[in-house]
């Protein structure tokens, strides 16, 4: 019921388009921009496309912006997460704080595609290593986990130390602990910035952990 309930608000949150063209995706905006695409065939055999454009820069205002495009033409917009009533179906955007975690075209019946990522942008070069290139693209998914589970771990033997050095925290139960792994500060920093980009691959692809890319952030 909570599931309908906010499929149900994010429908009404959709505002119509102003017509505007599709700008071609440009190189330099590959860490600002996402855009994936979703052809459908009408009844008559008529193909209809649509685009799903996400601006990532809106995301310092507090809000990220969906756009979609309906034959090269502006044809409504919502904040995300956003979901777009189109032919047969909806649209579902997610983003997380690295990317996109979720657009994917759902049917009235219920399975789910994926949008094809545009091949000029971050995805779509992603996807495109992983279909050339299968067994590298897996070795780079498996260290990024390993990246984050090994980021998660650390994060969690730091609160449960300062957890325990509190003055009248746990300690008088269970007494203090000290973790067996010491970081620098700039020790810190790299591995903060490793998990930010371990978590930035997986969001190429669509992934996303509350647990591993959700500690990251």
């Amino acid at each position: 019921m909570l599931r309908e309930w906010r499929h149900r608000r994010a429908v009404q949150r959709v505002k119509p388009g102003d017509g505007r063209p599709l700008k071609r995706f440009r190189w330099w905006q590959m860490l600002t921009r996402a855009l994936f695409h979703l052809r459908l065939v009408n009844d008559d055999g008529r193909q209809t496309v649509y685009a799903v454009e996400v601006k990532h820069q809106n995301q310092s205002e507090g809000y990220v912006k969906a756009h979609l495009y309906l034959d090269g033409r502006h044809h409504a917009e919502s904040k995300v997460p956003a979901v777009f009533p189109v032919q047969g179906g909806t649209v579902e955007v997610r983003t997380s704080g690295f990317g996109l975690k979720r657009c994917h075209y759902v049917t009235a019946e219920g399975s789910e595609h994926q949008l094809v990522p545009d091949p000029a942008s971050a995805e779509g070069r992603r996807a495109r290593l992983d279909r050339s290139h299968p067994a590298l693209s897996r070795c780079i998914g498996f260290l990024s986990v390993i990246v984050l589970v090994i980021g998660l771990v650390l994060l969690i033997l730091q609160l449960i130390e300062q957890v325990t050095r509190a003055p009248e925290g746990v300690a008088q139960y269970v007494g203090t602990f000290t973790s067996p792994i010491d970081l620098p500060a700039w020790g810190n920093a790299v591995v903060g910035l490793i998990t930010v980009a371990a978590s930035t691959e997986r969001a190429l692809r669509l992934r996303y952990s509350r647990l591993l890319d959700g500690g990251a952030g």
